[in-house]
């Protein structure tokens, strides 16, 4: 198929060319205007929320777009070869989750559309456990199931201590557990392996999201031994609108489609009462009704390829040497106070959270924008109850993110993040807070 060996070819290229972790991002040379006059180079370091898109992605996607045609649908020779971009996309994004031959790979809008997707597949009478700590698209979506809400854990070996008595007590029946990988608030990892394990101790099945852990550390749906996995791709340097959820196949087979449409039905008629008897597809396309998205999962997959070139390992070294400057730097600022939940020692991906003595949170990120060129986030970060544990908080204001007094600076970065970047906003923080 011509489109992918060109974009292969040229993907190749690109990364024999890149001697740096730092993958090259849309937007980098972007300039912003400050109140104090003049420009400067917009400095984003809000990845948590959504990453720039690598410009080897958009690269790919330009290369697609003259070739666009109906997936599954046609058998014109675009129709084609869309077919089978989309088709490979989503080998692509199995190889890079480690998925077992009999997974599922489902495309779906982004991560809470997975979740959402999960739940509503879910058998009748199953029992969910969730931590309070969860952002709110591993949170809410199991609100018409049985739902067990667990309390915020202090330790890594308290929340599988914690899950363990849970469903240790649990009566029999379908049970699922939902856990973050990494938090979007924190950053601190979860011993995803850990509660996986306690999961199939007791018979229930777990669900990983990976929205904040994939951009910054291999997952493995093997390895880590979960269920399904979900994350978007706007968080994994491609654009928005797509999103993934992989993993076991029988729940979804079971389930009636999450969406009812062309492309999920593989046979319809009329039955003699006047109605309709629908057949309905077993594979992904269940779950996909109407004309997918093939260039949010081309991207998806350009991403994964993307990543999985540059090495995980090279890239989590740099962005290790990146965390441990943000966090020294910060320590050295009065009034400024760290959020973690699991401690000063615990790993971590490149998002952190932390709260300025004197400065409510949402002026102190305009004036980071405004002054310095700098975007970072600002307010509960969609995790509410998560932000009120870390913060020592009942409940405060009318709740939605960033509109309540009761808030806190988030500063996240990835691997289109020059060094420069992190020194300027610890600079910036520095001026602010003595200034």
């Amino acid at each position: 198929m011509s489109v992918s060996a060109d974009a292969a070819c040229r993907n190749a290229d690109t990364a024999a060319a890149d001697t740096t972790a730092v993958l090259p991002v849309l937007g980098a040379d972007v300039r912003v205007p400050l109140a104090t006059g003049g420009e400067i180079e917009y400095a984003a370091l809000d990845y948590a929320a959504s990453a720039p898109a690598l410009r080897r992605v958009w690269e790919d996607i330009a290369a697609y777009a003259p070739y666009y045609g109906s997936v599954h649908r046609g058998a014109g020779y675009l129709s084609q070869l869309s077919t089978d971009l989309f088709e490979e996309s989503r080998a692509t994004v199995a190889e890079f989750l480690g998925c077992r031959p009999d997974d599922q790979v489902v495309f779906t809008r982004s991560t809470t559309d997975s979740l959402n997707l999960l739940a509503a597949v879910l058998p009748a009478d199953t029992r969910v456990y969730v931590f309070e700590t969860e952002h709110h698209a591993a949170l809410l979506p199991w609100r018409g199931h049985d739902t067990t809400y667990l309390d915020a854990p202090p330790t890594p070996r308290h929340a599988v201590a914690v899950l363990d008595e849970a469903l240790h007590a649990a009566p029999k029946g379908p049970k699922l557990v939902c856990v973050t990988g990494a938090s979007n608030v924190t950053g601190e990892l979860w011993p995803v392996e850990e509660l996986a394990a306690a999961a199939h101790r007791h018979g229930a099945r777990i669900v990983l999201d990976a929205a904040q852990l994939a951009p910054h550390r291999p997952v493995d749906i093997a390895e880590l031994d979960v269920d399904w996995v979900a994350f978007s791709g706007h968080k994994l340097y491609a654009p928005f609108g797509a999103g993934v959820l992989a993993g076991r196949a029988d729940w979804l087979r079971a389930a009636e489609p999450y969406l009812a449409g062309g492309g999920a039905s593989r046979k319809v008629s009329r039955r003699p009462d006047g109605g309709v008897e629908v057949e309905w597809q077993t594979s992904a396309a269940r779950h996909e009704a109407g004309s997918p998205n093939v260039i949010g999962a081309y991207a998806i997959a350009a991403a994964c390829r993307a990543l999985t070139e540059a090495g995980f390992e090279r890239l989590v070294e740099r962005e290790q040497r990146l965390i441990a400057r943000l966090r020294a730097g910060l320590a050295e600022v009065p009034g400024i106070r760290v959020l973690s939940l699991f401690g000063d020692d615990a790993p971590r991906v490149g998002v952190l959270s932390f709260v300025v003595a004197g400065w409510n949170s949402s002026q102190f990120a305009a004036a980071l924008s405004a002054e310095h060129g700098i975007g970072v986030r600002d307010g509960l970060f969609c995790a509410h109850p998560l932000l009120r544990v870390l913060l020592g908080a009942e409940e405060d204001g009318p709740g939605e993110c960033g509109s309540s007094s009761l808030d806190a600076i988030r500063v996240s970065f990835g691997v289109g993040t020059p060094d420069e970047h992190i020194d300027r906003f610890l600079g910036a923080v520095r001026q602010l807070v003595r200034g």
